[in-house]
């Protein structure tokens, strides 16, 4: 399987559709599956200006359609019965396979989740020709009970799109990068997974998303990972 990693900094505006758009008509001879960070559809730091962005699905049909030729696996700000969710969208096959809403909404620091989007309820698993697939959103990883949900789905790859800040910065490197590999490499071996994290560049609003995109094969080992702080889109062979 040919992976592509699309470590983007998306704007805070609907321009990211577009732009995502482009690099999957670019990849789409090139890789099975490409993917995105979380709310690579709108930017981060939303706050009021999701009443405005959110997407809906009808929307998103041009990717339905775009996903005829490649697997598309992206964030977004998505409206659905007049409430507004954090998702992972798994696009494949000319097909909306799956959404998976962010569980676990940070409220804490400099994260306000929790005051603006709904929260979801679990953690499924679907196939693909590549596999079974489990997706998670940031925050969810961080929490000892989703890794005992994923134990039991017994995916064959994790896919966790990622929108997080740099924070800890230390002359051996950034603490919270430290933490999330151990994370990572943890789950890949409970699991038996291949984990793909993908975080965000970029900058707002004072904020600076680190990157360090990584895979973790299902010895829980970094195999492939990407620079920090620049925007990126390789392609790895699994």
């Amino acid at each position: 399987m040919r992976i592509t990693l699309a470590q983007t900094a998306p704007k805070l505006n609907r321009t990211n559709l577009e732009e995502i758009i482009a690099l999957v008509k670019e990849y789409e001879n090139l890789s099975d599956v490409i993917v995105f960070p979380e709310l690579a559809l709108n930017g981060y730091i939303l706050q009021d200006k999701l009443l405005e962005d959110a997407w809906s699905l009808d929307e998103l049909e041009v990717l339905v359609q775009c996903s005829v030729s490649i697997d598309i696996v992206v964030g977004a700000a998505i409206c659905e019965n007049k409430e507004f969710k954090n998702q992972a969208l798994y696009f494949s096959k000319g097909k909306l396979l799956s959404q998976h809403t962010k569980v676990h909404l940070p409220n804490y620091g400099m994260f306000e989740e929790a005051r603006y989007f709904t929260h979801g309820e679990v953690f499924e698993s679907f196939f693909v020709e590549y596999g079974r697939i489990s997706m998670l959103v940031c925050e969810d990883m961080w929490h000892e009970s989703v890794h005992q949900d994923l134990i039991k789905e017994n995916p064959d790859y994790i896919y966790v799109l990622v929108a997080s800040p740099a924070r800890g910065f230390e002359e051996e490197g950034l603490v919270i990068e430290k933490k999330w590999y151990a994370i990572l490499e943890k789950v890949a071996q409970e699991c038996k997974a291949e984990v793909i994290f993908v975080n965000r560049v970029g900058f707002e609003d004072g904020l600076g998303f680190w990157g360090g995109s990584a895979i973790i094969n299902n010895d829980g080992k970094i195999v492939h990972k990407l620079n920090k702080f620049e925007q990126e889109i390789v392609t790895f062979e699994l």
